[in-house]
């Protein structure tokens, strides 16, 4: 299953940072598909422990992105469609603190979209 997260501050009006990842839950992998401010690379692994999913890069055990509350159920299917999020930006001396959204479902070929 690939989901679409947006990952973005608490006042996007102000703060024009976000990110659009794909995160693909039996690979355990992530993609960026649209970014503005944060700073990523194209791609990554996803490290789950408990309800924190960190994205990472290829290789690294150091988190880019930590969302929080994700939840996939035993059969893989997403429970939680928003949470907390952290994420490393070069330009700040702090990591930044905003929200994580869901924005689509991907499973076998459908897509399924949330608003």
């Amino acid at each position: 299953m690939r989901l679409s997260i947006l990952i973005n501050t608490s006042d996007p009006t102000v703060n024009h940072d976000y990110a659009v990842l794909w995160l693909d839950t039996i690979n355990h992998a992530w993609t960026s598909q649209d970014r503005r401010g944060v700073e990523l690379p194209s791609s990554g692994e996803v490290r789950e422990d408990g309800h924190v999913m960190s994205l990472c890069a290829r290789g690294s055990e150091a988190p880019l992105v930590a969302l929080y509350g994700v939840r996939l159920d035993r059969h893989g299917n997403m429970t939680s469609a928003q949470g907390q999020a952290t994420w490393i930006s070069h330009s700040r001396p702090d990591a930044v603190a905003g929200f994580w959204r869901l924005q689509a479902v991907e499973r076998e070929g459908s897509l399924s979209m949330r608003r």
